[in-house]
Order: C-alpha cells, then structure tokens, then sequence
C-alpha cells in the first residue's frame, strides 16, 4: 500500500484546517458578526459531526465502499463550500456550513479506518502517516498568516475551495481495497456499547473536546485583541502543530513503553495547564509559545491515544462506526457545545473566565480517565 497516497490526503485535509479553524472566526468578524453569531456559526460547523460520520460510518461498514464515500464526500464538500462566495449573510453562511459539513466530516473517520485497516498488527505507526497532516496544517497556517495580514481575510474563502479541491483529487489516488473492508458479523454494535471502559472513553474525548472551544473558536480574535499581528497568530498556531509533529514521530515507542492510559493521564492533565496559561498570561508572549508547545500533548498524545483505542474496542464491522462515535461525540458534540458556550460567555464573563472554564472540564474529563479507563 503507497505510503505517499495515504499521507497525501491528510496532508491536504489537515491543511484546509489549517486555513479553516484559526481565520475563519477572523474572517465572520471582518463581516462585523457577533461574538454570539461567531460561536454559533463555529458551532454549526462542528454539530454536523454529531449526525454526518455516523450515517457515513454505517454506509460504510454495509457496502464495504468507504473509499467511494470519501470520494464522494470530498467532492460534495468542496462544491457546497463554494457557496460561500455567493453571499455572507448569517442564514446563507449558516446554510452553506451545514451542508458542506455534513459531507466534509463524512470522509476523515472512513479514512482514519482504511490507514489503520493498512498498518494491521502495528497500530502505533499510525502517527508516521497522520503527522503529514500536521505539516499541512503547519504549512497553511504559517503562509496564510502574512497573506492575510496583506490582502485581507476576503482572500479565505477562494483558498479554502482550492483545498478542498486538492483533498478530492487526493482521495482519487488511494484504491478501494485499502481500507481492508472485512465481512459483516452479527455481533450488534450495543454490546461494544455497554463497555464501561468504552462509554467513559467516550465521555472523556466529549469533554477533552468541549475544552478545546474556546481555542478554536476565539483564540486569534483573542490574540489579535491583545495587538498580535496575523502573521505572529499564525506562527503560533503554526508551533503548536510543530510540536505535534513532534509527539507523533516518537509516539511509535511512547506507546509500548509508557501505557496508552498513562499517555492519556498526562495529556489530560496539561490540557488544563495549557488553558490556564492562556487565561491569565496572554499579554506574555513567552508564556504563549510555551502554551502552543503543549498542543503537543493536548492534540498529538491525545489523539494517537485515543484513536489507537477506539480501533481496540470497536472490531470488524464496527470499525466504521467506532471512528464515526469518536468523531461524532468528540469533535461533533464536545466542539459545538465548546464553540455554543465559549460565544456566550465570551464578553459577559470575559476571555479569562472562558478559558478557565475550559481548564476545569479539562480536569473532569482526567478524573474520568483516572476513574474508568484501566487499559494498558
């Protein structure tokens, strides 16, 4: 199986985020939007996850296409998207977001399964080819920043269509047969349900997520209020996914030597350190970069954690679906409730309230980790 043609469409998915979640709220403010109406709209991007991966994830499992619908996803997304150049009014924004969304969060969770289905008996070297999305992400983060910071946020829209145009012409690349597709059993998907390690996995990646509202929700207008230029917002988005990268060129041997559930402990625990920095030291650039490094653990251990351990609990035909739950409930539920609840308290509460809030979850959702998840 290419290595390149897998590595290939993360790095073009992970670039549109790139361009997506650390501009797109700049780019709702220049149209004058409200905190509140930036929360919501940032919010119906995610909440689409709720429902999209799920009924994707089923199709998938039960036709055995999952690459097909990564095709067919792709390219409905990018079509959709390019609404946005047709107006940027509130209801025509928020009718564009969903529908691209909706078919937008359809193709990462099929894909996360054809990449793993790939590497077999070695689960762990999923970071070796997830961390060219990270460099995507880095790339478009970094080049966009100063462009902006030039030519305006109008730019973004034509940028973003270009990209979601180069991950359809990435999925043409990866064959059917490397998802691995493995025959239909009869065990229904509830009995991997009733899991107590798995619900409180769930509940974990719900509130790990929900903490990161905020981050991605406010954190540039939040630096941009405190006279960071474009370009520094971007080259710090940019370092905490260096750092990233990083964590998934060791996280191969972190993995057999430290314990999926220790990483887990810990990715946790800095997640609410990382928000407190940001809450109070915001007029400290040194501090900054030091929160950005922790993305580190609060993206990169977390997820080649958590991904490695909903491909444990959820087998043959579930597998699907088990990414589609993660997304779903995770980026889905937790990152709209996030988005929904940081545009609400945002200017009564203030920035600092906001992000402590997002500490404390962060610490709820590690007592949950500590209490329930005993896998090694």
């Amino acid at each position: 199986m290419p290595y390149w043609r897998l590595s290939g469409f993360y790095l073009f998915y992970f670039a549109s985020l790139g361009a997506l979640i650390p501009y797109w709220s700049l780019y709702l403010e220049g149209l004058g939007f409200s905190a509140v109406a930036i929360g919501q709209l940032m919010a119906m991007l995610m909440a689409t996850k709720i429902v999209s991966p799920n009924v994707w994830g089923w199709i998938a499992d039960h036709t055995g296409q999952r690459i097909k619908i990564v095709r067919l996803g792709s390219l409905a997304a990018a079509v959709t998207f390019a609404g946005v150049l047709l107006g940027d009014d509130y209801w025509w924004l928020a009718t564009v977001m969903v529908c691209f969304s909706f078919f937008w969060n359809a193709t990462l969770p099929q894909f996360e399964v054809t990449t793993l289905n790939h590497l077999g008996e070695e689960p762990h070297r999923y970071s070796s080819i997830r961390l060219w999305g990270s460099i995507g992400f880095i790339l478009a983060v970094a080049a966009l920043g100063p462009l902006l910071d030039r030519y305006g946020t109008n730019i973004l829209p034509g940028v973003l269509v270009a990209l979601f145009a180069c991950i359809w012409l990435g999925s043409l690349l990866v064959p059917e047969r490397a998802a691995g597709h493995l025959p239909l059993t009869h065990e229904p998907l509830r009995e991997v349900l009733r899991s107590p390690q798995v619900v409180a996995l769930l509940v974990v990646c719900f509130l790990m997520q929900a903490s990161h509202g905020p981050y991605y929700t406010f954190f540039s207008i939040y630096l941009q209020d405190h006279d960071y230029s474009r370009s520094a917002i971007g080259q710090l988005w940019a370092l905490g996914v260096i750092a990233e990268v990083g964590v998934f060129l060791v996280m191969h041997r972190w993995v057999p030597r430290f314990g999926l559930r220790a990483l887990l402990l810990w990715s946790l625990g800095l997640a609410a350190l990382r928000w407190l920095l940001v809450a109070w030291f915001v007029e400290q650039a040194w501090i900054m970069v030091a929160a950005q490094l922790l993305h580190a653990a609060t993206f990169g251990i977390y997820h080649g954690v958590a991904i490695q351990l909903i491909h444990r609990y959820f087998r043959g035909r579930h597998q699907g679906r088990g990414q589609a739950l993660y997304s779903s409930l995770s980026f889905g539920a937790g990152g709209a409730l996030g988005a929904l609840l940081s545009g609400l308290t945002w200017e009564p509460l203030g920035a600092a309230i906001t992000f402590t809030g997002a500490a404390v979850v962060s610490l709820l959702a590690w007592w949950v980790a500590w209490r329930a998840i005993r896998v090694s």
